[in-house]
């Protein structure tokens, strides 16, 4: 049994004893529905011109799930190589420059499904039912072109359900404040670090009084704050490797940073100064747990999910975790059960005290994370360069 699993309260018995499938468990056609009851959305972390035509995203929504994400890397062999998008030669042979030509494909696959998710912003009443875009990786580090990319992308896609992402790099906090300002709703992505998921909350709550000032309706701003979870867990755990009496720390330190994270979000939720928005209709910025496959093979498939329940949270899952979903999974609210935050702060101090320096490891995360899109984005660029040529 996966160490979740054993924790009291948790609703739905599940055979955990096949870490790398089902086990067994009886299979939950309704998973995403309870989960949603539970206060977690589910989304889908990828998306293809192949699921939106082939109606695999509609039966997706059909079965309750929330939203879609996009990043470079996942459009990078989608549009780069193979026929997957027909109209790309003939964009690059009436001379487009490359870099707007993967914009004009990846726009129009976001309205796509923008609009096949629609129904679920309907009628959620503008709650859920998103899909995200994201702004030039080479913009992370570019406050004034974040902004300016961030709009026009928005204008471009002309969809209310559509979210803007930005990376909560230290140039892209005030970017995400004007971006909130003008209206626009965002997906802050790149988060690692409760320090900086501080700052982050802190500029949405600067946007929406801006917002406000200006006249706009608070209740049309939708934001997600996506902290990176497994991530956490590989960096800090090839550290631990080999240090004695640590093996009871592996796999847990990325949960207890998501679940200290969560605490942060709970006390800013209760100041006046959110209270003052929130009377005017202003929405929450939901934690959203990203990169939750997992990365140790002796760990069961929703382990990341199962772990972080609980209200005003979307997990982000890619398509094996989604099925690992519908074949199972220990529905009931466990980011914050009682004792679960001082278990994790305590567990962390722990980690920390075996010499780990958890603050630059994920200041290095981030920096791997933006490397790592920016590498996407410039393969794209290059192979389209190519195919001009």
């Amino acid at each position: 049994m996966h160490p979740v699993a054993e924790r009291g309260g948790d609703t739905m018995a599940v055979d955990r004893s096949d870490p790398q499938g089902a086990g067994g468990a009886k299979p939950v056609p309704d998973a995403l529905r309870r989960l949603r009851a539970a206060g977690q959305s589910i989304w889908l972390d990828t998306i293809s011109r192949e699921i939106l035509r082939s109606g695999e995203l509609a039966r997706l929504v059909r079965l309750g799930l929330g939203g879609v994400t996009s990043n470079p890397t996942i459009f990078e062999k989608a549009i780069a190589v193979g026929d997957a998008y027909p109209e790309v030669p003939g964009l690059l042979g009436s001379g487009m420059d490359p870099e707007a030509v993967f914009e004009q494909v990846a726009v129009a696959d976001i309205r796509d499904a923008a609009d096949q998710l629609r129904p679920t912003f309907d009628a959620r009443g503008g709650s859920d039912g998103f899909v995200s875009l994201e702004v030039s990786p080479r913009l992370a580090n570019d406050t004034a072109g974040t902004i300016a990319a961030a709009r026009r992308i928005w204008l471009a896609v002309d969809r209310p359900n559509l979210m803007i992402k930005i990376p909560a790099t230290i140039a892209g906090i005030p970017a995400i404040a004007d971006t909130v300002a003008n209206g626009i709703n965002v997906n802050v992505t790149l988060l690692f670090n409760v320090e900086r998921y501080v700052a982050v909350a802190n500029a949405y709550l600067d946007g929406l009084e801006r917002f406000r000032q200006s006249g706009g309706d608070l209740a049309r701003v939708s934001t997600v704050a996506s902290f990176f979870v497994s991530r956490v867990d590989t960096a800090v755990d090839g550290r631990l490797a080999g240090i004695p009496g640590t093996a009871h720390l592996i796999g847990k330190s990325a949960i207890a940073n998501a679940r200290i994270a969560y605490a942060h979000y709970r006390n800013i939720a209760s100041t006046p100064r959110w209270q003052a928005l929130a009377d005017h209709g202003a929405r929450p910025m939901r934690l959203l747990w990203a990169s939750t496959s997992v990365k140790n093979p002796a760990l069961h498939p929703t382990y990341y999910v199962d772990a972080l329940i609980g209200p005003d949270t979307v997990n982000t899952v890619p398509a094996p975790t989604l099925d690992a979903i519908f074949a199972g999974v220990d529905v009931a609210r466990s980011i914050d059960a009682p004792g679960e935050i001082v278990q994790a702060e305590t567990l962390l101090q722990e980690v920390m005290s075996h010499g780990i320096d958890l603050d630059a490891l994920t200041d290095r995360l981030e920096l791997d994370g933006v490397t790592a899109f920016e590498a996407s984005y410039t393969a794209i660029i290059e192979a389209l360069t190519a195919r001009r040529a």
